[in-house]
């Protein structure tokens, strides 16, 4: 999940960091090490985005109608290396990369939540500026996260033991792109409660994309974040539970979903930026 504000400038990643902890800490050798890669990968980023951080003008919003509202999306090839963008496999219009399910799936879903926010709120991706949707796919070795770095996704395959590849739920992809778009709207600061509100709409926009692509109702609808994302070793449904913060998962190696669903659960931590992706179970569940 990764745009950056001008207060803060974080890499915004749809893994939350204690999932990480809990691998590197508890699972095996290999486990911890493509924990120990992937958060290593992250706190660089983090680092460098920081390190460059200026502010940015903003864009002048869109004025077509949204009939002529089109995606523009062009997908890369990392070849498991950390240099972005890439080597480009798809671009608009072109035909799908045979064999290759993460370089499709990021092509659609980064296509269906463009059109969630053109037909429903009339945007022009996610500045309201005609943005082009750029996104990397096997990114890094065993690189077990994904997120918007305010230019374009990027999406890590998993170590195949405990996680699946990362384009494989829309409400991910959609989660990472609501980033860009609640930042350049609200600018909440990635910090304690407002970035949990960050966190959580991003949440509320990625279960809407799907939603709105597959014709859910919200009765149909699961209402949980990363579906499908665990493999079958995991004791978990998903990252994130909307219905039902605190449920997601209780895995000895990953641990238990520590998400409350009221104020009266609020947790304070220095950890996680103030417990962003904890205290966002909190108007998750008030969405829900």
């Amino acid at each position: 999940m990764c745009r950056h504000t001008q207060q803060h400038n974080p890499i915004l990643c749809i893994l939350p960091p204690y999932v990480l902890d809990g691998i590197a800490n508890n699972g095996t050798p290999k486990q911890r090490a493509a924990a120990l890669r992937t958060k290593s990968a992250d706190n660089t980023f983090r680092a460098m985005r920081i390190a460059r951080q200026a502010p940015q003008p903003a864009a002048p919003s869109s004025s077509k109608p949204i009939s002529e509202l089109k995606p523009v999306r062009t997908i890369y090839h990392a070849r498991n290396q950390q240099n972005l963008p890439g080597e480009i496999i798809r671009m608009e219009g072109g035909p799908p990369v045979a064999g290759d399910d993460a370089a499709n799936e990021a092509y659609e879903g980064l296509g269906a939540t463009f059109n969630f926010f053109a037909d429903v709120f009339g945007r022009d991706s996610i500045d309201d500026a005609g943005m082009r949707l750029d996104a990397t796919v096997h990114f890094g070795d065993d690189y077990n996260n994904a997120f918007w770095n305010s230019v374009q996704m990027v999406f890590g395959d998993g170590d195949g033991e405990l996680f699946n590849r990362f384009t494989i739920s829309l409400d991910i992809i959609g989660h990472e792109l609501a980033h860009g778009v609640i930042e350049d709207e609200a600018g909440l600061q990635y910090l304690n409660q407002p970035g949990a509100l960050n966190e959580s709409l991003a949440d509320v926009f990625g279960s809407m994309v799907r939603q709105y692509h597959r014709k859910e109702t919200v009765k149909d609808a699961t209402w949980l974040i990363g579906d499908g994302l665990f493999t079958g070793n995991v004791n978990g449904i998903a990252l994130r539970s909307m219905k039902d913060p605190g449920s997601a998962f209780n895995d000895p190696v990953i641990g238990k979903d520590p998400q409350p669903k009221h104020m009266s659960g609020y947790v304070n931590t220095f950890q996680d930026n103030g417990g962003v992706h904890i205290n966002s179970g909190i108007p998750n569940h008030a969405f829900y």
